[in-house]
């Protein structure tokens, strides 16, 4: 469906309707498939390694890695190829520190080694918030808050979020306007940067759980309708950055530095609450108070 938010910069024209993904996100092991994924990023001097002779391959050997790990090759190679998706914790602290993988990366490898069981994923429900937590964020006059559901949909926001962006507002999936919405290529300076964090977080998010029909869904029809989107992706990067700068280009008040502020609800499991705040006596801040005085008119 056409975002009723367009006519925010301009009046633009309709988008046609994708026709809704189909098959699984990952083929094969997932776990596998994050394996190879790393292993081709690295090259032989991030680890220490020589580079040795011509390399017909992109990144590291299978049997460097084994080497760095200290398993065989012939065992790293049946799990890459999914023939063992079972990894013991030592194995999977080796193979961690042999891809030189963050804390967060680390995670994600271990989610994927011990994935649900999806016969016994429980009916998904609606999500939605409680009466407090809209109370709560309706009481900040001049902080724009919102609250994401798991895979990025907003579930409630208060006026100066929705005055900051009306992609902000309740119903409206971010990370599909992030990529679909030409004017949040200009809202947002640091597109690059803030579409590969929005992509990596997705996948922290969701972790083994790729299969859940609502994210084959979303992913899906990204991967149809944005270049931008399948690279990131494919690159399978898991970050669970919840706290940052982000630059806005609002078109009433300006440029905007703001920090942002991701805290997960207790009690309400994938909910996010984020809030935007700016330096005080800043510039932006000024702007951004500025931006409350319209609101509050």
């Amino acid at each position: 469906m056409v975002s009723p938010c367009r006519h925010w910069y301009q009046q633009g024209q309709d988008v046609l309707p994708v026709a809704p993904y189909s098959g699984n996100v990952a083929t094969g092991s997932n776990l596998g498939e994050y394996l190879r994924v790393r292993r081709e990023r690295l090259v032989p001097d991030d680890v220490g390694l020589p580079a040795g002779p011509r390399r017909r391959v992109p990144g590291l050997r299978r049997e460097e890695v084994a080497l760095l790990a200290g398993i065989s090759v012939e065992y790293y190679l049946r799990l890459e190829q999914g023939r063992d998706q079972h990894p013991s914790d030592q194995v999977l602290d080796s193979i961690a520190r042999a891809l030189q993988l963050d804390a967060d990366a680390e995670t994600y490898l271990r989610e994927l080694a011990r994935p649900p069981r999806t016969e016994h994923r429980k009916q998904s429900r609606p999500e939605r918030i409680s009466a407090g937590v809209q109370s709560l964020i309706d009481s900040w006059p001049s902080t724009p808050a919102l609250v994401h559901g798991r895979y990025l949909t907003t579930l409630a926001a208060n006026s100066m979020a929705v005055a900051l962006s009306p992609f902000f507002a309740p119903g409206v999936n971010s990370l599909r306007a992030a990529f679909l919405e030409p004017e949040m290529r200009e809202f947002y300076l640091d597109w690059d940067e803030m579409t590969a964090k929005a992509v990596a977080y997705l996948r922290s998010v969701v972790g083994a759980d790729v299969d859940d029909p609502r994210l084959v869904e979303l992913v899906g029809e990204l991967s149809l309708r944005s270049e931008r989107f399948r690279t990131l992706w494919a690159r399978q990067d898991a970050r669970q950055k919840t706290s940052g700068l982000t630059r806005m280009l609002h078109p009433q008040v300006g440029e905007l530095d703001l920090h942002y502020e991701k805290l997960a609800l207790p009690g309400a499991p994938g909910q996010m609450l984020i809030t935007y705040h700016a330096e005080q006596g800043s510039p932006s801040h000024e702007r951004l108070e500025l931006l409350a005085h319209l609101v509050s008119r």
